[in-house]
């Protein structure tokens, strides 16, 4: 009696089960118990399907590839803790307002594991549509070139999925590397994006940290707009063409020891409150720092601006002082003296001036910029600061630059 209870009660052994190329995949799958193994042959597996059972994973030999054939989604996950390996996944459908994705996680699909892929030709390689807790980690993503970057998708999208984390991804040719919209907890975390619009763009994404990543050639690096409370950290831009971070009504975040060079702006900030820059460096950029519309209550404090063409754009009349605590900020054109050697130069510092906010309005004026007439107007502001038009002031700048931990690692 004991015998026949324990043969009862004991559960089925998860098998590893071999699958041949070819249009065998979706039976295997259908004829799969929950924890088993399928082991995919190399060669072609015709795709479009789909995953309902938990815990099964699709394990690739090497050269295993999964086609989509240019319809609907290669592979939909619709149950928990399903784990895809080692597989080559190309041809997903080409509709955007279908979802078409080479991997589809919906919302039941809760701590999938999408890891050590290779994706290509995909208009969507990674979809989280809902699921809880899910990695996306050690993939190569390259996007379907044959389209006007405006037309693709992103490589890996996110839609209420908490917990989920996008980890030391290679990511090329989408539209935005990672595209989280209505989410909260997520991290993404040590990737790399090459050739995209935007490398990671945040909406409306709360609770969530980006760090260490590397962003290079994109037309922006790093976009968080309507997300609150972030940690943005030991990121880098190297060369993204028009900005390297963007905070557009991003609030209560941390934003600290990136490293942005090159590019049109280094950072633009609008109408984001109750943020803290520090430690970061700006180099390189035809703006530094562009601060605008309404922002409040920020922090800007151990920040390098080193190079820039203009080193700070603030387009405004309050006067605000960029130095926390006796700690301002470091620019490479301030001709400061340190008396006493305790790090912090002797005389305030102001980034802008009434010349400055001139040359913004009417370029032209820059021909006029060595000409007496001109140095007359600073040297009056220097006399008389009651005639400066507001602005930015730090009272106390910093005589040597911070350097990030970010900057080092690019030195290597």
């Amino acid at each position: 009696m004991f015998l026949l209870a324990t043969m009862v009660c004991e559960p089925a052994r998860a098998a590893m089960l071999d699958v041949a190329a070819g249009d065998g995949l979706g039976e295997a799958i259908a004829r799969a118990a929950p924890g088993d193994t399928l082991l995919l042959a190399p060669g072609v597996h015709r795709g479009s399907v789909v995953i309902a059972i938990p815990n099964l994973t699709l394990q690739g030999a090497a050269g295993a590839v999964i086609e989509g054939g240019r319809t609907g989604s290669t592979i939909t996950v619709r149950a928990p803790g399903n784990v895809l390996r080692g597989l080559i996944i190309r041809g997903s459908g080409l509709s955007l307002i279908g979802k078409d994705s080479a991997v589809f996680l919906d919302a039941g699909a809760d701590r999938a594991v999408i890891e050590d892929n290779v994706f290509e030709d995909n208009l969507i390689a990674i979809y989280l549509d809902g699921p809880r807790d899910a990695m996306v980690r050690r993939n190569r993503i390259q996007g379907l070139r044959t389209l006007r970057i405006s037309e693709r998708g992103p490589a890996i999208s996110l839609w209420r999925t908490p917990g989920s984390q996008i980890v030391d991804n290679d990511i090329r040719s989408g539209r935005d590397g990672v595209f989280s919209v209505t989410s909260s907890h997520n991290l993404v975390r040590g990737n790399s994006f090459h050739d995209l619009r935007f490398a990671v763009h945040f909406m409306y994404t709360n609770d969530s940290e980006v760090d260490d990543n590397f962003s290079a050639g994109n037309g922006v690096g790093y976009v968080l707009m309507y997300s609150d409370r972030l940690r943005v950290h030991d990121n880098v831009s190297e060369d993204d063409r028009d900005h390297g971070l963007l905070f557009n009504y991003a609030n209560d975040s941390r934003i600290e020891d990136n490293v942005v060079r090159g590019g049109k702006k280094c950072v633009f900030i609008y109408n984001a409150n109750k943020n803290r820059f520090a430690g970061n460096w700006f180099e390189g950029c035809e703006v530094g720092i562009h601060f605008t519309a309404g922002s409040e209550r920020n922090e800007i404090t151990g920040n390098s601006f080193v190079h820039n063409r203009i080193q700070v754009m603030y387009v405004g009349t309050r006067r605000l002082d960029w130095s926390v605590q006796g700690r301002g900020n470091y620019y490479s054109d301030n001709p400061a003296f340190d008396l006493n050697g305790d790090g912090i130069a002797d005389t305030a510092y102001r980034p802008n001036d009434l010349m400055d906010q001139i040359l913004w309005r009417a370029p032209a004026a820059k021909l006029l910029l060595n000409s007496p007439a001109v140095q007359v107007v600073r040297w009056a502001q220097s006399q008389f600061p009651a005639i400066h038009p507001g602005g930015v002031v730090d009272t106390a700048p910093l005589m040597a630059p911070p350097r990030p931990s970010a900057l080092a690692r690019l030195a290597q």
